[in-house]
């Protein structure tokens, strides 16, 4: 049985691998690991994502799933329970940068694409906006 649950300081190591093993970014992870959900089967790790909050704002990165795990649903639970962290944090808007989930995103979720000056300033200075993500990545928001 999967469980969904904040991530630990000891899940650093493995979710950094993880997001490298499927081509997304690790830089800033470590300063938002207190916003991080893992996805553990047993011991292991088999997905993640993370919010970065910036007070009503977040940004919500590194959602990831191992990919024999992938098309079982996980990815949406993952996605699901940080929009709920969020929530709980008093996040009204979400924010996101894909460059391959924007169907996904927009289906599952009404996030809707937008340039990327349309995002809040305090998400556009964060480390994925500025300098990781690559500028062809798709900005999208959620206001709830």
């Amino acid at each position: 049985m999967v469980r969904v649950e904040t991530a630990a300081a000891r899940d650093l190591a493995p979710l950094c691998a993880l997001l490298a093993s499927v081509g997304l970014p690790t830089e800033g992870l470590r300063e938002h690991l207190a916003t991080a959900l893992v996805a553990r089967d047993g011991e292991a790790i088999v997905g993640c994502v993370a919010l970065e909050v910036y007070g009503e704002t977040a940004l919500l990165r590194s959602l990831a799933v191992t990919p024999s795990r992938q098309g079982v649903g996980l990815g949406r639970r993952l996605a699901q329970a940080a929009l709920a962290l969020g929530h709980e944090v008093g996040v009204k808007t979400f924010c996101l940068l894909t460059s391959t989930a924007q169907e996904f995103f927009a289906r599952e979720f009404d996030f809707r694409s937008v340039a990327r000056g349309e995002t809040p300033g305090a998400v556009q200075q964060s480390m994925e906006f500025a300098s990781v993500c690559p500028a062809t990545a798709q900005a999208m928001m959620l206001v709830r």
